[in-house]
């Protein structure tokens, strides 16, 4: 086979996309060692050296090269058609009978159904669904506020989290209710290596608390507490309890949710128009609920089957909540001195 040199006039697009392909390493193996062939060969090599340096053969070269100049970058960033049995439907029938038609008694198409109904295989139609970005299992929820004042109320909570004012607080408070004091009905076994812990399917109820948080959004710090009600005398408690926490002299800030206390009494903090970020702030307060709940609820036991009464297992749950809180709030005055103080020093104030 002679070889041969092959001269081109290369763009300053198609240069900078060859050099980018040899360099990337997001590009595919294949694009980059045929962006190198066309390199070499522009520079003047001859067929055989380009081959003995990539290490393939001359052919192949040969193959690449023509191609990149009949076709340019088209020509080499994909194969060419092969020979081979025709498809038997259509990519666009697909499409069409996944977004615009509904399966029957179900709200979407799976990969076999849709497969049986136009006559292909499940991997051909999850082909497809791939390449055109199509999830038919997938649903994303939204909600659209009917609120006359959603646009002031948005304008405010934005603003004081964006710019909070000076010598001021600003809270992110939420409550989760009904915290179960739960206590499994078998006693389980411990972890052990080579085997999980166990605990009994089913559990015996002995009440409920009430967990209230507020998250300092400027240092992440926590306040909360337990309450054996949830009423809004037990929510103005709370409110009292943030009172004595926060140093003297700085206005009160208090985002929070409808509670039912806001329409029984008057608001007792500030609420201004200079109101960071509402979305991962209130996430945050929401994520501690979160984490409190798969942290000592879901697996918890409280209190042992000696004890009687149903007040001690409550009272178990308390100071599980408490010692999570005390934990977090350590946590977060590692890294910021200026810690809130925390619910025991809090009862020892007159």
């Amino acid at each position: 086979m002679k070889n041969r040199r092959v001269e081109f006039d290369f763009g300053e697009d198609d240069l900078e996309a060859l050099v980018q392909w040899c360099t990337s390493s997001l590009q595919s193996v294949r694009c980059a060692l045929r962006a190198k062939m066309v390199l070499m060969a522009a520079a003047g090599f001859v067929d055989s050296v380009i081959a003995r340096e990539l290490q393939v053969s001359q052919p192949r070269v040969r193959r690449w090269v023509t191609r990149y100049g009949a076709l340019g970058l088209k020509g080499i960033e994909k194969d060419a058609p092969r020979a081979g049995r025709p498809a038997k439907v259509s990519a666009s029938e697909v499409i069409k009978l996944t977004t615009q038609t509904q399966r029957t008694a179900a709200t979407h198409w799976s990969t076999r159904t849709m497969a049986a109904q136009v006559g292909a295989s499940a991997a051909t139609v999850s082909r497809i669904w791939r390449a055109h970005g199509l999830k038919p299992h997938l649903s994303h929820t939204f909600k659209v506020s009917n609120d006359a004042q959603f646009e002031a109320k948005l304008t405010d909570i934005v603003g004081l989290y964006m710019s909070p004012p000076e010598r001021a607080v600003v809270l992110c408070c939420d409550e989760k209710s009904q915290v179960q004091a739960l206590d499994r009905t078998q006693p389980g076994l411990p972890l052990k290596k080579g085997r999980a812990a166990t605990m009994t399917h089913d559990c015996k109820r002995n009440g409920v608390t009430t967990l209230f948080a507020a998250l300092n959004v400027l240092d992440g710090s926590v306040i909360s507490c337990c309450q054996s009600r949830h009423r809004h005398t037990e929510w103005l408690k709370f409110l009292r309890q943030i009172d004595k926490c926060v140093e003297p002299g700085l206005q009160i800030h208090v985002v929070l949710d409808n509670y039912a206390t806001q329409n029984e009494h008057p608001k007792p903090f500030v609420w201004t128009k200079e109101a960071r970020d509402i979305l991962q702030k209130v996430i945050r307060a929401r994520k501690k609920l979160k984490i409190v709940h798969r942290s000592l609820i879901v697996r918890g036991a409280n209190g042992s089957p000696n004890h009687g009464e149903n007040m001690r297992f409550v009272s178990s749950q308390h100071e599980s909540l408490l010692a999570f809180s005390r934990w977090w709030i350590e946590r977060v005055s590692d890294a910021e001195p200026n810690r809130i103080p925390d619910v025991t020093e809090i009862r020892s104030k007159p």
